[in-house]
């Protein structure tokens, strides 16, 4: 059975810094992209970032680039999100995903994303 583990979140103090860790179990996905999401209240699920198959091709969504950075670690069949001088906008639950599709690229949309994780609440204060 596959399950995504995600772990990290908290509260944290707006300007903060939290990593994000997702822990894959029941089978490998080291020839597949996998992604960050979120979703704030009342809001949709948007992509955050997301890394192709070996790490050589990221992705990271306007609001979030320049402060986040995702990576991954095939021997621990992992992947991460760092995230630096958080706001308070950046409020949400995060949730880990694994791509449907194998390939060289990274994917941006949810209906690329076959496995998901349950989600850990990241809260930023002002």
């Amino acid at each position: 059975q596959v399950q995504l583990v995600e772990s990290g979140g908290g509260l944290v103090q707006a300007g903060g810094s939290l990593r994000l860790s997702c822990s894959a179990s029941g089978r490998t996905f080291n020839s597949q992209a996998m992604g960050w999401f979120r979703r704030a209240p009342g809001k949709e699920r948007e992509v955050v970032a997301s890394i192709n198959w070996n790490g050589g091709s990221t992705y990271y969504a306007d609001s979030v680039k320049g402060r986040f950075s995702i990576s991954r670690d095939h021997a621990k069949n992992a992947v991460y999100l760092d995230m630096n001088s958080l706001k308070p906008e950046d409020t949400a639950v995060y949730y880990c995903a694994v791509s449907r599709d194998y390939g060289r690229s990274y994917f941006i949309t949810e209906n690329d994303y076959s496995y998901w994780g349950q989600g850990t609440q990241v809260t930023v204060s002002s």
